[in-house]
């Protein structure tokens, strides 16, 4: 259980860096100072973080990192948790800050991502469902396996294991029936759908949304009683997030098929997959290989 006095908060922000490696010695070195804990990536095209630990440091890196002007106004999600979710410190540089190998076709200028969708307020996403009904398309921008146990209802799930696979799915003409559709598209804080939004309003999609502050703004807003369902997925030993105390279970375990929301890794070394499995069926270990393959594998290696 998360300490009362310790926070993690989640933040971006696109904007021209002209010397990324720079950026990434004073975050270091200011995390460090801190005692704080989490996963920085820093491109040409701006910053993408999540660090947590005791309240006060926490505060006294947002406000030294805001003090950097084209961090002035940057947006912090903050939430519970401390720095013990995250297993160490990770300052580094990348190509992008999320991996859509579309780092020749994004744009960025100090204003943000160039020709992306436009955002929404939560309060903004009811209205435009008000007005124009079931025309509006939730379209997930996150991974498939993140959808599983949580998304809004009727949402479009592409089939991606990465971001780097939305390229090819848009492209694939699978949603081509949406391009005149009111889209709106949502992630976990909202940088996925900065750079998918972008991607789509480059492949003819012409009517484009993204929730402004992602998933995470809406739960704050409406928590369970709106257009969500079920727990979000996040990137640290929490690995799962309620907005209330009512949300729906919606992932089903890989073995009964029961309602479950509870990811364990695989238990075969060489797999990286993630297990949706229930607590009765937890309770058999040959249950956590992540598949038949998995288990015939697991069963050579002994």
């Amino acid at each position: 259980m998360a300490h009362p006095t310790s926070k993690i908060i989640l933040y971006y922000t696109f904007t021209p860096l002209a010397d990324p490696e720079a950026i990434r010695l004073w975050q270091h070195g200011l995390c460090t100072r801190l005692g704080l804990k989490g996963r920085i990536l820093i491109s040409h095209h701006g910053i993408n973080g999540t660090v947590g630990g005791p309240i006060d440091d926490v505060k006294a890196y947002v406000k030294e990192t805001k003090t950097y002007l084209p961090f002035k106004q940057m947006q912090f999600k903050w939430s519970d948790g401390c720095v013990d979710h995250f297993p160490r410190l990770s300052v580094k540089v990348r190509d992008e800050i999320v991996a859509f190998n579309a780092a020749d076709e994004l744009r960025v200028d100090e204003h943000g991502v160039v020709g992306g969708g436009k955002h929404l307020k939560p309060q903004q996403v009811h209205e435009l469902v008000a007005e124009r009904g079931d025309d509006v398309v939730f379209f997930d921008g996150r991974n498939a396996h993140e959808a599983a146990i949580g998304k809004f209802k009727n949402a479009v799930v592409p089939d991606t294991s990465t971001s780097r696979d939305f390229i090819a799915e848009l492209e694939s003409g699978k949603y081509d029936d949406l391009k005149n559709k009111p889209i709106v598209t949502y992630c976990t804080g909202g940088i996925r759908c900065e750079i998918l939004s972008s991607l789509m309003k480059n492949r003819g999609f012409e009517e484009v949304y993204q929730i402004d502050g992602g998933i995470v703004k809406y739960g704050e807003t409406y928590g369970d009683d709106g257009l969500w369902e079920g727990s979000l997925r996040v990137f640290d030993d929490r690995m799962t997030v309620d907005f209330s105390d009512h949300a729906a279970i919606i992932g089903e375990c890989s073995h009964c098929g029961g309602k479950t929301s509870n990811y364990e890794n695989c238990a075969l070394n060489s797999c990286n997959d993630l297990v949706l499995i229930c607590e009765d069926c937890k309770e058999n270990p040959d249950l956590l290989y992540h598949s038949q393959l998995c288990r015939d594998t697991a069963n050579t290696l002994l």
